[in-house]
């Protein structure tokens, strides 16, 4: 398999040889709550995670118009989409305290903006990346707008096709990319997380760098994409899987997240370099237990 390369982000680098650049997707999962969002970053940074990300949209750009005045149930009681979607999105002013909090706690942060106006607004906070979610993967001119911050670039393929992501990369190179493998089912089914993908992506973009965000439920997955060469894994962080919220159910709370990063660090302790040696810790039983039949010895004694 080709060799991948590796990027910097931030004060670190992602790829090949590097630690697994580990996400806690806080996303929506604060439900408009500075003080629950501050709580996942405390719980994230608890974990052991890299990373924490957010979503930004602008409602007026991102929900279509006809939608704007169906009203729904919410925590807040009964109001309409365009109501509630401003209920969940932090001011400049909150933004920046989370990225105070975030500072203080030693964790990065960044965010999946879903329009061209929420990049200028998150920018002024100077990210260490970008992603593009996966419902954005087709937006052409919002991949470009993202690039043009000159920061790395996180996209997710979930719900897209080959072509579809091939189209994205031809637009945006692959310079500085990341390219999470990922499908959008909230939870998604085992049978259709399809990790082999992971291998796809790497033999076709060597000079990007792979990744998995995953939805389902469950932390073995996420290690085995681990094995497969993951150089970064992104997961839904909550304090409740009960709470309200279309993403609690898929993610993953703050004890499930600190086992997950523990068993991704022991992954990578154990996976070695390949090359056999005989280990000090086995001496002993190598004393005591190994049996060697020299062949030429007992030819000889056969012979005679």
């Amino acid at each position: 398999m080709t060799k991948q390369k590796r990027i910097k982000v931030g004060n670190r680098f992602i790829g090949p040889g590097e630690p697994v650049f580990i996400i806690g997707e806080i996303g929506i999962n604060h439900n408009g709550s500075l003080e629950v969002a501050k709580k996942l970053i405390d719980g994230a940074a608890f974990a052991g995670c890299d990373a924490v990300k957010f979503q930004k949209r602008t409602p007026e750009r991102c929900v279509p118009e006809d939608q704007w005045y169906l009203e729904r149930d919410t925590p807040w009681g009964r109001m309409t989409y365009i109501e509630y979607r401003h209920k969940v999105e932090f001011s400049a002013e909150e933004y920046a305290e989370i990225d105070r909090h975030c500072r203080d706690r030693g964790i990065e942060w960044f965010a999946s903006c879903w329009d061209e106006e929420a990049v200028d607004f998150i920018e002024q906070f100077n990210p260490v990346l970008y992603k593009a979610a996966s419902a954005s993967l087709t937006d052409l001119s919002l991949l470009k707008a993202k690039k043009a911050t000159g920061k790395p670039l996180m996209i997710s393929s979930g719900m897209s096709t080959m072509d579809q992501i091939e189209g994205a990369i031809a637009t945006i190179g692959s310079e500085d990319l990341m390219i999470a493998h990922s499908t959008s089912a909230y939870p998604c089914n085992v049978e259709e997380l399809n990790l082999k993908m992971i291998h796809t992506l790497q033999a076709k973009y060597p000079e990007a760098v792979i990744g998995y965000s995953g939805h389902e439920v469950g932390l073995a997955t996420t290690l085995a994409a681990v094995t497969m060469g993951a150089a970064f894994v992104e997961r839904h962080i909550t304090l409740d899987r009960s709470m309200w919220g279309s993403d609690q159910a898929a993610s993953v709370e703050i004890m499930g997240m600190h086992r997950l990063v523990r068993d991704i660090r022991s992954i990578e302790k154990a996976m070695g370099d390949g090359v056999k040696r005989v280990y000090d810790s086995e001496k002993g039983a190598l004393k005591k237990l190994r049996r060697v039949n020299d062949l030429n010895k007992s030819n000889e004694r056969v012979n005679s």
